[in-house]
Formats: C-alpha cells, sequence, structure tokens
C-alpha cells in the first residue's frame, strides 16, 4: 500500500515539474496589472518610485481584498483613480519631489521579462498605469487582480511554508 501511495506522489511531482518546465501560465488571460514607470534611473527617482508603489499597493489591497471577479475589480479601480491620484500627490509632497505624472487605467505596453526563471511576454495588457516625471527609468509591476501582488504585499516574516508532498510522505512513512 505504501509502495502505491509513495508512486502516486512520485508521478504527482514529476507532472507538476513537467507543466511549470513547459511554460505553465503564471499570469492568467484575464488579469489586471499595475506598471509604475520612475521618473529616470537615479537612486532618488527609484526611490520615489518605490514609495509610490508601496502606497499604492496598500490602497489597492485594501480595496481588492475580497474581490471574486475581474469585473468588480475593474469597477473598483476605475472609481477610485482619483484616490489613487491622491495618493501619489502625497507621496510626491511628503518627499518634496516637484515632478508631473500620470494615472492611467486601460491597455498598455508592457516590455518583455525575465522573473525568477519565469519569461513574461511583452504585449498590452489593461493595467493601472502610474508615469512619474519623464517615465524613463526602471519600472515595477506586478498583477493586481487575481491579486497576485498584493498578497505578496500583506506577507509577514512569520509565515511558515510547508511542503505538501513532504506532509504526506511524513504521514505514510
Amino acid at each position: 500500500m505504501r509502495k502505491i501511495i509513495l508512486g502516486i506522489l512520485v508521478v504527482l511531482v514529476l507532472t507538476m515539474f513537467r507543466e511549470v518546465s513547459m511554460g505553465e501560465k503564471i499570469i492568467p488571460d484575464e488579469a489586471i496589472r499595475l506598471r509604475v514607470l520612475a521618473n529616470s534611473n537615479s537612486n532618488y527617482d527609484q526611490m520615489i518610485k518605490n514609495k509610490v508603489k508601496n502606497k499604492l499597493q496598500g490602497n489597492i489591497y485594501s480595496l481588492l481584498q475580497d474581490v471574486k471577479s475581474i469585473d468588480e475589480a475593474r469597477t473598483i479601480i476605475r472609481t477610485n483613480v482619483d484616490t489613487f491620484d491622491n495618493s501619489i500627490k502625497n507621496v510626491l509632497t511628503l518627499e518634496n519631489k516637484s515632478i508631473p505624472y500620470t494615472v492611467n487605467f486601460g491597455s498598455h505596453y508592457f516590455p518583455a521579462k525575465e522573473y525568477k526563471g519565469i519569461r513574461y511576454e511583452e504585449g498590452y495588457y489593461e493595467s493601472l498605469l502610474v508615469k512619474l516625471g519623464e517615465g524613463k527609468g526602471n519600472n515595477w509591476w506586478c498583477v493586481l487582480f487575481p491579486p497576485l501582488c498584493l498578497l505578496e504585499a500583506e506577507e509577514s516574516s512569520d509565515v511558515e511554508y510547508k511542503f505538501f508532498v513532504q506532509e504526506l510522505i511524513e504521514k505514510f512513512f
């Protein structure tokens, strides 16, 4: 009996690794992204970009944490663009940074990116785009819905990670 269970577990693990290595989609087709473009690549402008993205992540997490559909997420984002605008304005005011910026919800171009061994294709994606100043610096982006980056923003250091297969093996052996 244990050999059968172990065999099933090995097949499951190999299947999971095969799917990931074959380019399993990490971001679903129906997703909404957040992208923040820095004014430049100066340390100061990158720091401003990070403060803006942190503020927006906090705002957006509180608005989208219980959202179940992409249509509901779209509605909430559209109706809160002014709130996001005010948050950015507050960050820039606190930093004594007087630069123009734009906040736009729609379809925007994203360059190709490789992150943690996964390639994200270039293309136009539904997103909330924040362009600080000239927007010529490195950007930061994540997925708002489903809330992939919002979950990352709420993670704390006291989270305990467990490997499901290892728990099953320990339980039966």
